[in-house]
């Protein structure tokens, strides 16, 4: 065997290990719960995600700054919890959301990023979360008062007139 095909070889371990699954679990149809079975019965064991807070602050910041925050979730409901989306209002806002299903009782979070790059004054971004609860749809916030630097700020270094 020739250098080339051991390559080629250990390439093509490398991609197939690297799409294998991290020990999580997949999420499989029973994990999906629907609202109402086929014969019209409500289903009382719906997953239910509730949020320790559901707005964060960041005060005042430095525009340019880029800042954190973890939202701590719990499933209080019946049944597996599973977020299939996490989606910021826009490109600075960055959420981070657990792949595997959440079971009732668990706690778990979302990260979210934010960069203040190009923003000033107050600001305020939604989150918005895709569950399998009822409704489907949770939205989270973050706010912050974003603060230009004076050196950012041309008229600053104007002398002011008399």
């Amino acid at each position: 065997m020739n250098k080339l095909q051991l390559y080629i070889i250990a390439s093509c371990l490398v991609i197939l290990s690297a799409c294998q699954q991290n020990g999580s679990k997949d999420i499989t149809t029973n994990d999906i719960q629907n609202t109402n079975s086929a014969d019209g019965r409500t289903n009382t064991k719906l997953p239910d995600i509730k949020f320790e807070e559901e707005t964060h602050d960041f005060g005042r910041i430095t525009q340019g700054e880029k800042v954190s925050y973890s939202f701590k979730f719990k499933n209080t409901g019946g049944n597996s919890l599973i977020i299939s989306s996490a989606s910021g209002s826009c490109g600075c806002t960055v959420p981070e959301f657990p792949k595997k299903p959440i079971l009732p009782g668990e706690e778990e979070k979302i990260n979210v990023v934010f960069s203040s790059e190009g923003k000033s004054g107050l600001v305020e971004k939604s989150i918005s979360i895709v569950t399998n609860c009822e409704p489907s749809t949770k939205i989270i916030y973050i706010k912050a008062d974003i603060v230009v630097p004076a050196s950012a700020n041309p008229s600053a270094d104007l002398p002011t007139a008399h």
